[in-house]
């Protein structure tokens, strides 16, 4: 049997992103993407046939890219576990004698909430990597007491970049200095990955200014299926430049020295307009993070309005949580008009099928809660 001939740019798969409007969009991604992906990732993990890799994304959600064709492509092992494993990985992750664990921070979170990152707990770890969402100061150190062997990266990208574009490494000397809202820095680019930060113009911004977020390079995807529209708008060249670059939603701060990080601000539309007022939710959030000392938070702007919302809500993950007096305390430390109205106590809280917290269900919860 002859394989069949395959062009970089023939499409390795599609995608579809659960999407804002409740249309799912389409992800093209090219071999080529997905080739220069995998290779630098490899390149960088020294990926070898005695490395054992966990399995823990769905196959839609794009961190499976990472969790299957690395790991082929050296010949190591991909170790799947079940459901109920995936719960409280952490016998699982003994057992099988993992060298490299990547996840969304939310597992880890939870692990941390079971006492299950005791110190010394993960010896066989040389790699610990976290993506899909902003990885928490106090997971990440957490996480590097219980797999002493090994080192903790924080990976970020969007489908339309193949998953990862760029990252940053844990020092728990260094990192702490370029710390905003109490995430680990997003970091700088992975590869031949190339990024910029701009403003509504798409000119870019002076070091240490903040905007959004545009990268290019290899493993940029060749747009949306049967979308031309979306990825005219998506998918840009911005003024002075020649290469297009992946609009990413993300709010950053460019690196005010040549060689720091850039940082992660929150996503553009993770901004909710309150009488007038601009509020980062991102920011409601690591204050509540840190006054009930709970990582499993969140905040949302509710109820809706026309222009954005007319008030904040706030979630923490711990049913025994005080809510009234996280509320009178979020109250003293943060601008009246940023101050959520109520702390809601979760025993659980809701996670989407890709392990990130479920805002939607939120703001649905909010919403039956005054319909009753």
């Amino acid at each position: 049997w002859t394989p069949p001939a395959v062009d970089p740019d023939d499409l390795a798969y599609l995608l579809f992103t659960s999407g804002s409007t409740g249309r799912p969009k389409g992800v093209m991604i090219a071999q080529r993407n997905v080739t220069a992906y995998v290779e630098a990732i490899a390149e960088r993990y020294a990926v070898t046939e005695h490395d054992r890799f966990s399995q823990t994304a769905e196959l839609t959600f794009d961190n499976s890219v990472l969790d299957m064709f690395v790991p082929w492509s050296r010949g190591a092992a991909v170790c799947c576990p079940t459901q109920k494993e995936l719960i409280n990985p952490s016998r699982f992750i003994r057992a099988n004698e993992l060298t490299v664990w990547f996840s969304v921070p939310s597992t880890a979170i939870f692990m941390k909430r079971l006492k299950a990152l005791k110190p010394g707990s993960f010896p066989s770890l040389r790699w610990s990597l976290f993506a899909g969402e902003p990885l928490p100061v106090e997971i990440a150190s957490a996480w590097l007491e219980a797999a002493p062997n090994s080192t903790v990266e924080n990976l970020y990208g969007p489908t339309e970049v193949t998953d990862v574009c760029v990252l940053s490494r844990w020092d728990p000397d260094r990192s702490p200095a370029d710390v905003e809202a109490g995430s680990v820095p997003t970091g700088h680019p992975l590869g031949d990955m190339r990024a910029i930060v701009v403003d509504d113009h798409l000119r870019e911004v002076p070091p240490g200014g903040t905007g959004e977020l545009l990268v290019c390079g290899p493993q940029v995807g060749p747009g949306y299926w049967h979308e031309p529209e979306k990825t005219a708008a998506a998918f840009v060249v911005p003024p002075g430049r020649t290469e297009i670059h992946y609009r990413t939603g993300d709010r950053v701060r460019r690196p005010a020295r040549p060689d720091g990080p850039i940082t992660y601000l929150g996503r553009i539309d993770f901004q909710v307009q309150v009488f007038g007022e601009r509020i980062e939710l991102g920011e409601v959030e690591a204050a509540l993070r840190a006054a009930s000392g709970v990582d499993l938070v969140a905040a949302v702007g509710w109820p809706r309005t026309a222009t954005g919302a007319s008030g904040i809500e706030a979630f923490v993950g711990d049913a025994i949580a005080d809510g009234p007096a996280l509320a009178r305390r979020l109250r003293e430390i943060l601008p009246t008009h940023m101050a959520p109205r109520r702390v809601h106590a979760l025993g659980d809280m809701p996670l989407n099928a890709n392990g990130k917290i479920d805002r939607g269900a939120l703001m649905a919860r909010l919403d039956e809660e005054a319909a009753r």
